[in-house]
């Protein structure tokens, strides 16, 4: 992977503009998101944004799951790949940043085949005692995303200043706190009755990863523009203009 990110980077070398666009994917990506997460339950008739989780909208035999696979999971992963290769491509010496890059790079590609391979059963199947391996291998698979996330954040927290850094932390607060009151419904999910409130909690837990990379991502944009600006002697000093954004 990281033999195959060489061409890329060297790429970015040659046009500045292509090193933007791969950070503004982290933009675009997040945005994108959320935007056919809304869209999707919209489009599953009787299904309830409050009190329903997100894996519902790609459910084996969910009629939305077809449209969340080809026009969210794709997109998405496609979007934060290219957002990953960005933040390495800004890392300059800084292995914080390489890590960071390959972990969401890393999560792009784990959230994709996840959702391909191992899709949740629908709260019915569950119910009626048909549960299937897939559905096993799903809740393995969700448990994986958080800890990709939460690694990523604790590298690329060092990237961008005090302020970002408890912010980063301030969000592991949050998705741990709405994670746990996520856990109070897993009998009720699995038993086919009223779960009032999850799809919030999941929503929380699932939005904000997506503004801390559109944070992360505005933040490596103002400092790629400040090092371009800068002259070239304070550039040689910090790679990317860094140490240009705000404390």
């Amino acid at each position: 992977m990281v033999a195959r990110l060489h061409p890329l980077r060297r790429a970015a070398d040659r046009h500045p503009t292509l090193q933007k666009i791969l950070l503004g994917c982290g933009i675009t990506g997040s945005a994108w998101w959320v935007a056919m997460d809304v869209v999707g339950s919209m489009r599953y008739p009787g299904y309830s944004y409050a009190d329903q989780v997100i894996s519902e909208l790609s459910a084996q035999g969910a009629p939305t799951r077809t449209f969340m696979l080809v026009f969210s999971g794709v997109p998405y992963a496609a979007l934060l790949t290219a957002f990953g290769i960005g933040i390495w491509r800004a890392a300059g010496g800084s292995r914080a940043a390489r890590l960071t890059g390959a972990l969401v790079i890393t999560e792009a590609v784990w959230g994709l085949a996840g959702g391909i391979a191992f899709p949740m059963a629908t709260r019915e199947v569950m119910a009626a005692g048909q549960d299937t391996l897939r559905n096993q291998m799903h809740q393995w698979y969700g448990i994986g995303m958080p800890i990709l996330f939460a690694l990523a954040v604790g590298f690329g927290s060092r990237l961008l200043g005090r302020r970002f850094r408890y912010y980063s932390y301030a969000t592991i607060l949050v998705i741990f706190m709405a994670g746990l009151l996520m856990s109070q419904h897993n009998n009720a999910l699995a038993a086919n009755v009223p779960t009032p409130w999850l799809g919030v909690e999941e929503r929380i837990v699932a939005y904000l990863p997506m503004l801390w990379y559109a944070v992360l991502a505005a933040g490596l944009l103002r400092a790629e523009s400040a090092g371009s600006a800068a002259p070239r002697e304070r550039r040689a000093i910090s790679p990317r203009g860094m140490q240009h954004l705000p404390q």
